[in-house]
């Protein structure tokens, strides 16, 4: 029977307690949000959606082609402007996914010939990258400085790093200066993703690259999503001007992909716009990240301490970390369940996500669902 496989497989989940399903919510959920990457609060914020509707009214529903033909608008060229100096890089290329802006840069910037060095914990989308480039990929151990010097030192030929500024899973970050400062003894490339810094990292969120003296350089690239701290949809990349203009050239993901609708990019430019005007939003993700930690870690449970605003709290096993997300959700509190293959080492975890514009009193009450429904 065609497709029969389908059921081993889907047996196998359930034993495992890996089923994953999904969840509509309605516009108006009673829930309280930790599970989304809205960290700035900006996903509904009016200003936002206007610019989303009033870029839909002015440009349509949709971009109606690849960049290279009809789905490049002023609108998009804007953005990228904006994006570009508010991060501090000569220049910047918008994508329709974040996940499709990680595919471009890795396949592009690793032809045949080159080495692919990937930290350990990166995201699936920077892994996908490394198994389509032309390059020889080789995984090194997590946000070790020595391990990738190792790995450099064993190729003559081009080569870059490719990892997360802050990594999903636990919220830890790379250390970025350290890991480029290996990368220049080497003449090495390094392709940051900083989907989890932008917004929130760095001078008024402008992202973990400015944060540790990167921005601009001409040897960095970095891959960021505007789905995130921006409230919006599609990814960006940044770098010197002769890389996006590579990747116009050569990024397949680039070339066959329709563009970024014209309402995300009319929200993210808003959204952009709005961070400028109010940067504390950026140091109160991190205030509500470290807060939600302190008071997790005081009540007894295993949480990893973040570098940016997601935070991390072990769960015994999978079932376990399943069941107790849902008795979270049962008492009111949206919270993300990680569990394998999704989580590189192995072990479950509840994932909460800060947000800019929680109250203390909504923190206390996260605190109190979590505690009170621990396995």
């Amino acid at each position: 029977m065609a497709f029969g496989w389908i059921e081993e497989q889907a047996d196998a989940r359930r034993r495992a307690g890996l089923v994953r399903t999904l969840r509509p919510r309605p516009a108006d959920s009673p829930l309280l949000d930790l599970a989304g990457n809205d960290y700035l609060g900006l996903a509904r914020h009016p200003e936002v959606t206007e610019g989303a509707a009033a870029a839909a009214r002015t440009w349509g529903g949709g971009s109606t082609g690849s960049r290279l033909v009809t789905g490049t608008t002023e609108l998009h060229a804007e953005l990228e402007r904006e994006l570009s100096g508010f991060c501090g890089f000569e220049a910047a290329l918008v994508f329709s996914s974040g996940y499709a802006a990680n595919l471009a840069a890795v396949t592009a910037l690793a032809p045949h010939g080159s080495l692919v060095v990937s930290d350990a914990g990166n995201h699936a989308s920077l892994i996908d990258g490394c198994r389509l480039a032309r390059g020889t990929t080789q995984v090194v151990a997590h946000a070790d400085p020595d391990a990738v010097r190792k790995a450099l030192g064993t190729h003559e030929g081009p080569a870059v790093l490719v990892s997360d500024t802050v990594f999903s899973v636990d919220g830890d970050a790379a250390p970025l200066a350290e890991l480029a400062a290996v990368c220049r003894e080497r003449g090495a490339g390094l392709l940051a993703d900083d989907a989890h810094g932008l917004g929130v990292l760095g001078a008024g969120g402008r992202g973990a690259a400015h944060a540790a003296g990167l921005a601009g350089a001409d040897d960095v690239v970095v891959m960021a999503t505007l789905s995130k701290s921006l409230g919006s949809q599609g990814g960006v990349v940044l770098g010197p001007a002769r890389v996006i203009d590579h990747l116009v050239n050569a990024a397949r993901t680039f070339i066959f992909d329709t563009g970024l609708a014209p309402a995300a990019a009319g929200a993210a430019l808003a959204a952009l716009r709005l961070l400028r005007r109010e940067p504390e939003r950026a140091a109160r993700a991190r205030t509500v990240a470290a807060e939600l930690h302190a008071r997790l870690t005081v009540a007894g449970l295993e949480a990893v301490r973040p570098d940016a605003a997601v935070v991390s709290v072990r769960a015994p096993s999978p079932e376990q970390a399943v069941r107790w997300a849902a008795d979270c959700r049962a008492a009111g509190l949206a919270v993300g369940c990680f569990r394998p293959p999704s989580v590189p080492d192995g072990i479950s975890r509840l994932r909460l996500t800060a947000r800019a514009d929680l109250s203390g009193a909504q923190i206390e009450r996260a605190v109190r669902v979590i505690g009170g429904t621990r396995p």
